[in-house]
């Protein structure tokens, strides 16, 4: 072997030994921080009942913005969920952004709309607007008919037509708890410096759904969803709940998130030509206050829960994790004036940096360490026992994390109630390093190559969908989105 090669090795072994430790300080750091703050947080809210809100004067006006292109096999269940919440000052916008299905057909005779001028601020430039409908049976439901321009652009038109303090951005398949927004309004209300807040997101693949509702949460029976169960779990309870301590969330949902509505209008809402734009949305806000000295908080609140359908084919799921990797790309080069800069505080020295470093570089950095030791190994620069080592350190910090998460989850809030949805939960998370961490590693990969490439665009997203009354639908429905 050539002492240039052997260097080469070496080099690599320093590099990924370096991320490993980078990385899992953060991690560690990120459980500490997300444990704390769930006791405080508990302690705070155990004994709370947020009902009384419900007569209470103080309540903001909440306005709900459902983008909905292409949604005719949900959209009644979706919206009749969404009228039904406990929530008293509530309002209700969809944007049917230029479907060619019969989604504002079925919205036109199941709510009995009927056209009303459409006089209206347009602070945030989007595609016209063609009509706007008030409901006959529901005052505080309002729908706008527009041409497509994308879910960026149909937020934004929502924007424009809302008229609560408050709005919040939720995805047109999602299924909101009934107390959800009596939940994730509690910010706003304890706070001034607040500009957004957003709550979990819970996989409903394999859960009973009725009439718009989770009325039977059951942790899912396929590999597929179930790891992705306990992704999202480590995500918002471990993730989200952490950074709330160490300087503030980037990300909040576009499934479930609630803003100040002047403050989305100030930035001028929703950035069009984007992939991730719930994220860079966010990062602009909190951005904007900082510099402004004026309210920049965002805020997670782990209580109110909005359950979605993950993707059960690894085509979907792979395209999904190649657009959200090119999201973080774009967002962070953007916006890259703050990485390490002291000005914006901890966001720009320790939430930024972990996002560049972490989520950015760290598929690079373990496929570079997957290579290194794969060709280590045949080379016989590693032996057998040093590879197994590594690896059994690297699946056991993994495992630790993802166990932490799952007993956090178990004694708080508790949402499966059956052993066996634990313990399916427990098999998922067993089971996610073994092949499925790799998958990941290589979406990622090619969502780099792409934002490289400067590629655009979500793809078709395919979803089965949820019917009343049963459990997922039989039915597919494609969603093209952009």
């Amino acid at each position: 072997m050539t002492p240039t090669l052997r260097a080469a090795f070496d080099a690599t072994v320093l590099v990924v030994t370096a991320y490993f430790v980078l990385a899992n300080s953060y991690w560690g750091v990120l459980f500490f921080a997300a444990v704390t703050q769930m006791i405080q947080h508990r302690r705070m809210n155990v004994e709370a009942d947020f009902r009384w809100l419900l007569g209470s004067p103080v309540l903001p006006r909440v306005s709900v913005l459902v983008p909905a292109h292409n949604e005719a096999a949900t959209i009644e269940a979706s919206v009749q969920a969404l009228l039904t919440l406990e929530y008293p000052n509530l309002e209700v916008v969809v944007i049917d952004d230029g479907s060619t299905d019969a989604t504002l057909g079925v919205l036109a005779a199941r709510f009995a709309l009927r056209a009303i001028h459409p006089i209206y601020r347009r602070v945030v430039p989007t595609e016209a607007v063609r009509a706007l409908y008030r409901s006959q049976l529901h005052a505080g439901l309002v729908v706008v008919d527009k041409e497509n321009g994308g879910k960026a652009d149909a937020l934004n038109a929502g924007l424009n037509v809302a008229t609560g303090e408050l709005v919040c951005n939720i995805d047109a398949d999602t299924i909101l708890e009934p107390d959800a927004l009596l939940r994730i309004v509690q910010p706003f209300l304890a706070s001034d410096d607040v500009v957004a807040s957003g709550g979990t997101i819970r996989v409903a693949n394999g859960s009973i759904v009725r009439s718009g509702r989770v009325v039977t949460p059951r942790s899912p029976r396929r590999p597929l969803p179930g790891i992705q169960a306990v992704e999202y779990l480590r995500a918002f309870l471990f993730g989200r709940l952490g950074w709330n301590r160490l300087g503030g969330n980037l990300i909040i949902s576009g499934a479930f998130g609630l803003f100040r509505r002047d403050a989305l209008r100030a930035i001028g809402g929703y950035q069009l030509g984007t992939v991730g734009e719930d994220m860079e949305l966010v990062v602009r806000l909190r951005r904007d206050g900082i510099e402004r000295r004026a309210a920049s908080r965002v805020v997670f609140v782990p209580e109110p829960v909005a359950w979605t359908e993950a993707p059960e084919s690894l085509r979907v799921l792979g395209r999904q994790r190649d657009r959200w990797q090119r999201g973080l790309l774009e967002v962070l080069w953007r916006h890259r004036r703050l990485i390490g800069n002291p000005r914006y505080g901890t966001l720009g020295i320790l939430v930024i940096p972990y996002f560049v470093l972490v989520e950015a570089l760290g598929p690079i950095i373990e496929a570079i360490g997957t290579a290194g030791l794969v060709v280590g190994f045949s080379l016989g620069l590693v032996n057998l026992q040093v590879a197994l080592l590594f690896f059994l350190a690297v699946y056991g910090w993994g495992l630790l994390f993802s166990f932490g998460v799952l007993v956090l989850d178990d004694l708080t809030y508790r949402r499966y109630l059956a052993f066996a949805d634990r313990l399916y939960l427990l098999c998922w998370a067993l089971l996610e390093p073994l092949g499925y961490r790799q998958l990941s590693v290589f979406w990622q990969l090619r969502g780099t190559l792409s934002a490289l490439r400067r590629r655009s665009g979500w793809g078709d997203m395919t979803r089965r969908g949820f019917s009343i009354g049963q459990d997922l639908a039989s039915a597919t429905q494609a969603r093209t989105h952009a």
